[in-house]
């Protein structure tokens, strides 16, 4: 019988643990498919992994990686993947905002031949407008500048079929933006909308600067717009700057009307300046990118795999470090 993998990466998460576990068991029992659920430790420092020992002793259907420092979402879901043995895997995050119960329905679309579902999220209770509004604001403006589409309101739960793990596990970049690595896998893909309940306790651990972050990860790893707009703005600036040339080497020659314009110059300095320093800082995030990529450093390294004692690992998972 073909097996689901849920993968859940969790941050200090220590009050959700257990309230989620009892959940998407209920859910996956009801759906009728064995499972495996594995929880990605992300560098915790409150009792998480104490719990997640606890409960892969408990269920041998779960399991736990524990990685060695902070790595970020993104890259926790990659290990996730990177780990699951399943015939699809379905990534969810383990605050309970992401419901359990929309898991029997994500898989009977599987079952009706879709190899990716997506949720997507048409709201989120007791968020702030200004996160609303920026959320908004940023598929847009991705959506205007790449060729690939992203789904406003596309989450990181989602199902995928082995087919596009496979596929999924070909893309290397260390800058990573899933939601438009899987837009632009393709596949045969359904949506299921949802609602995003409140945290069942703790703050959210995606603070601002993150946020921006993974914004522009999202923006440089599928867009050159930014270059090419530096690019035309320069050409503009210049053309106005050639003309101006012109006029003043035309008012000191032939006319006597060449006054002092401290001001003027000042302003035009500054201008230029400024445009000039914004430029130079797109094309930084572009070779701080290329920078990283070059180095060929591992995505992540694992410290610790936590599973039952009566569990036989499978061949390749057979080591207590893992560096991918």
């Amino acid at each position: 019988m073909k097996v689901i993998s849920i993968v859940v990466p969790v941050f200090n998460e220590q009050d959700n643990i257990q309230i989620f576990y009892q959940e998407v068991r209920r859910n996956m029992e009801t759906a009728g498919y064995p499972f495996e659920l594995i929880f990605i430790d992300d560098g915790s420092s409150d009792r998480t992994v104490i719990l997640l020992d606890k409960l892969t002793q408990q269920d041998p259907r779960v399991k736990a990686l524990v990685l060695a420092r902070n790595f970020g979402h993104q890259i926790a879901l990659t290990c996730g993947l990177d780990y699951a043995q399943g015939d699809a895997v379905i990534t969810m995050d383990g605050d309970m905002q992401h419901p359990p119960d929309l898991l029997p329905s994500m898989i009977r679309k599987w079952e009706e031949g879709y190899e990716v579902v997506q949720t997507v999220r048409v709201d989120t209770e007791g968020v702030s407008w200004f996160k609303k509004s920026s959320s908004s604001l940023f598929y847009r403006l991705i959506n205007a500048m790449s060729a690939v589409h992203i789904i406003e309101g596309g989450s990181d739960f989602r199902l995928l079929d082995r087919k596009a793990v496979n596929t999924f596990q070909r893309f290397k970049e260390k800058a990573r933006f899933i939601r438009g690595i899987i837009g632009d896998m393709g596949y045969r893909q359904a949506q299921i909308e949802f609602v995003a309940h409140e945290r069942f306790a703790g703050t959210s651990k995606f603070s601002l600067r993150k946020m921006v972050s993974f914004a522009l990860n999202g923006i440089t790893a599928y867009s050159t717009l930014p270059l090419r707009f530096a690019f035309y703005l320069g050409l503009f600036l210049g053309l106005i700057s050639f003309f101006l040339t012109l006029d003043v080497v035309y008012i000191k020659l032939f006319t006597t009307e060449a006054v002092p314009g401290w001001a003027t110059i000042a302003a035009s300095v500054l201008m230029l300046g400024g445009l000039q320093l914004a430029g130079i800082g797109i094309i930084g995030e572009y070779i701080g990118r290329i920078f990283e990529e070059v180095k060929q450093r591992p995505l992540y390294w694992v410290r610790e795999e936590l599973r039952s004692k009566d569990q036989l690992l499978p061949q390749k998972e057979k080591r207590t470090s893992t560096a991918c």
